[in-house]
């Protein structure tokens, strides 16, 4: 079945309902664009565990968009009981808002991410425009196609992992990493909203030389729609892109659901879930796992947002506030 209709069958996309009734054996997951399949599956694994234990049937439904766009719409009502998005400072934007506790990176493990990954690329069959790094993605005949950095936050990561690389090959030289992104950004064939729009643009319009998104999609992209047609290509260094989660306490509490939303959540750290996440191409942190998959990811060089900019406080303020970096490089038409 195609992947696509899989996810619209299994997932509940409940993005434009703004509230829902109470039920305490109902989760809602807000999550992010391209993690429609991953979590159909966990959903599968999860409920029959879940009946195994406690003798009790529960749904979880989904509703999926660009992070940033899913957190404004939780802070205008969408009655979420919890979060698995691809980026802290959304989750952050509803812990000041009174939605999640302020320690939430403190209610899990590893900052509260069970599992991360990295921006990488697809490429057409026989990689015609022998792309191999992110200095070939400001060529002139080259063009690229990934989410609007605006309102996704895996575009987010394309544009501070080609960022921290152009630091890098210039020592560190601000301007000519400005230049850098500033091509990189010009180079877009299409701007789409999120991930899976973007994956469409490429793979189904046949738009770009390049489409640039999470390791884990790549992989996907592969596998449903051939090896005849496309080609992964993990760049010898990009960006750590960590997944973080984090219970909605404001519904969670109304709906009575806290304590079924924090043993789900739980579930993506077991091994089971770490071997369910591993098997849709992302890195986790469960070493039985890492080595039973180790064949399955490449070595990378990996920045962090933390040691390149700052931390994402700082990184909000110099690139993605109004007015900031990404604004001013931004293509204007």
């Amino acid at each position: 079945m195609n992947r696509l209709l899989f996810a619209a069958l299994a997932s509940t996309l409940a993005f434009a309902a703004p509230v829902r009734a109470q039920d305490s054996n109902t989760l809602l997951n807000a999550s992010y664009d391209i993690g429609r399949e991953l979590y159909a599956a966990i959903n599968v694994e999860f409920a029959k565990d879940y009946k195994a234990k406690t003798g009790k049937d529960i749904t979880i439904n989904q509703s999926h968009a660009g992070t940033s766009k899913l957190a404004r719409s939780i802070a205008e009502g969408l009655e979420a009981d919890l979060v698995t998005f691809n980026q802290t400072t959304d989750i952050d934007f509803l812990a000041k808002n009174g939605l999640v506790t302020k320690e939430w990176q403190k209610a899990f493990p590893n900052n509260a991410s069970p599992y991360y990954s990295l921006p990488a690329f697809v490429v057409r069959k026989g990689n015609p425009k022998n792309i191999k790094n992110w200095d070939d993605l400001v060529r002139d005949d080259v063009k690229l196609v990934f989410p609007n950095p605006k309102t996704s936050g895996n575009a987010r990561y394309t544009y501070l992992a080609a960022y921290a690389f152009a630091l890098e090959k210039f020592d560190n030289d601000t301007a000519k990493a400005d230049e850098f992104a500033k091509k990189l950004l010009a180079n877009v064939a299409v701007f789409d909203t999120g991930g899976r729009g973007a994956t469409t643009t490429f793979v189904e319009r046949e738009t770009g030389d390049v489409l640039i998104t999470f390791e884990a999609e790549t992989n996907g992209i592969v596998k449903q729609y051939g090896e005849d047609k496309f080609e992964t290509l993990v760049p010898p260094v990009s960006l750590l892109a960590e997944f973080p989660v984090a219970i909605v306490e404001k519904y969670a509490e109304k709906h009575g659901t806290k304590d079924l939303a924090k043993t789900y959540l739980d579930y993506l750290y077991s091994t089971e879930g770490q071997t369910v996440i591993a098997s849709f191409s992302n890195r986790v942190h469960d070493p039985k796992v890492v080595e039973a998959n180790k064949a399955s990811f490449p070595d990378v060089k990996l920045y962090t947002v933390e040691e390149v900019f700052g931390g994402w406080d700082k990184t909000q303020e110099v690139h993605f506030a109004s007015g900031g970096k990404l604004d001013q490089l931004f293509p204007t038409n």
